[in-house]
C-alpha cells in the first residue's frame, strides 16, 4: 500500500481530496452559523471561476427553466447556483454539532402531513427531490421527529471518500444505500419497516430509465421511485428543500401524492406514465427557486458530454 500511495499519482489527488473535506468540515464545525453564512459567496463565486464547464452547464439547464434569463440576468443566477451548491456543504458540514432546537429553529414545512398520513398507512413514504437547496438538514429534521429514514446515495471515487460521506449522513441519524444492484431490495424492505426512503430523482444516474420530457425536452428519468410505489403501496411524495433568506433558515414542500396504481397490461408502462408526472411535479419545485438547483452535470441527450455522464 505504501508502495501504490509513492507512485500512483491518482492516489496522491484521492487523499488530498478526501483531506481537503475532511479539513473543511472540521472547520466549518468550529464556525458560527453568521460566519459559515459569510462564506458562502466566496466560495461559490471561487467554483465557478474554477469550473468553466460547469458554468455553461447551469446556464443550459437554468434557461430551460427560465428561457427568458439571458445576460446579466443569466450571470446572476448561475453564480446563485454555485452560491447556493456551497452552502449545501458548509451546511452538511455542520449538521452533525448542531443542537436538535438549533435544527428544528432553522426548519419550516408546508404539507407535512402528507407524510404523516403515508406512515400512518404503514407501508412507508417516498419522499422524491431534485438536487435541490438543503435536503440534508431535512434529513436531519426527519431524525428528530422520531422517524426512521433511508437514503439512496451515489456511489463516488476514492472508495475512502464515499465512505466518508457515509459516516458523514450516518451521523445525522440517516440509513445510507449505496446505488446499485441491491438497492432496490435494501429500499423495500426500509418500506415494509415504514421507514421515510428519500430518492432523487431528476438525473437518471444509472441510464436506462423511462423516457420523459422534462422541461419541454426528452430525457429519462430512474424508474425506481414508480416500481418501488407499485410493488409496496408506499406514496410518492415530490418534496424540496428551499434555502431561506435568514441564516440557517430552510423551508420544506412536501406535494400531496402522486396517483399510483396499475391501469396497463404491462408493469413498465406504468412505470413510465408515473415517472412523467413525477417529471411535472420536479418542475414545479424546481421552478420555484431555480437558482438553488445543483444540477451541472449534463442531463439532456443534447447537453455537450451527454453520452459520457456515467463516468462523471
Amino acid at each position: 500500500m505504501a508502495d501504490r500511495l509513492i507512485t500512483d499519482p491518482r492516489r496522491f489527488t484521492d487523499l488530498a481530496t478526501l483531506s481537503s473535506y475532511r479539513l473543511g468540515a472540521t472547520a466549518a464545525r468550529m464556525m458560527p452559523a453568521a460566519v459559515a453564512a459569510g462564506l458562502t459567496t466566496p466560495f461559490g463565486f471561487g467554483a465557478t471561476f474554477a469550473n468553466r464547464e460547469r458554468r455553461a452547464m447551469i446556464a443550459r439547464h437554468l434557461q430551460r427553466v427560465d428561457p427568458t434569463l439571458t445576460g446579466l440576468r443569466l450571470r446572476r443566477a448561475v453564480q446563485e447556483a454555485f452560491d447556493s451548491y456551497a452552502h449545501y456543504w458548509l451546511e452538511s458540514f455542520r449538521l452533525p454539532n448542531l443542537s436538535g432546537a438549533t435544527v428544528e429553529r432553522g426548519f419550516d414545512v408546508d404539507g407535512y402531513e402528507n407524510i404523516e398520513e403515508g406512515l400512518a398507512a404503514g407501508n412507508g413514504v417516498i419522499l422524491v427531490l431534485p438536487h435541490l437547496g438543503g435536503w440534508e438538514w431535512a434529513g436531519r429534521w426527519i431524525v428528530e421527529q422520531g422517524h426512521q429514514i433511508t437514503v439512496v446515495v451515489e456511489k463516488i471515487e476514492p472508495p475512502e471518500l464515499f465512505d466518508w460521506f457515509v459516516e458523514l449522513r450516518s451521523a445525522l441519524g440517516m440509513n445510507v444505500v449505496a446505488l446499485g444492484p441491491d438497492a432496490g431490495t435494501v429500499v423495500m424492505r426500509a418500506l415494509r419497516d415504514n421507514h421515510v426512503v428519500c430518492l432523487l430523482a431528476d438525473r437518471d444516474l444509472q441510464g436506462g430509465g423511462p423516457e420523459v420530457e422534462f422541461f419541454g425536452e426528452r430525457t429519462t428519468m430512474p424508474g425506481g421511485p414508480a416500481t418501488l410505489s407499485l410493488r409496496t403501496g408506499a406514496p410518492i411524495l415530490p418534496t424540496a428543500v428551499y434555502f431561506t433568506g435568514r441564516v440557517d433558515g430552510h423551508r420544506a414542500w412536501v406535494r400531496p401524492s402522486l396517483p399510483v396504481e396499475r391501469v396497463e397490461k404491462r408493469l413498465r408502462d406504468d412505470v413510465v406514465r408515473i415517472t412523467q408526472l413525477l417529471a411535472e411535479e420536479l418542475e414545479i419545485l424546481i421552478r420555484r427557486a431555480p437558482s438553488q438547483w445543483h444540477m451541472f452535470q449534463p442531463n439532456w441527450p443534447s447537453d455537450p458530454g451527454y453520452a459520457d455522464r456515467a463516468s462523471k
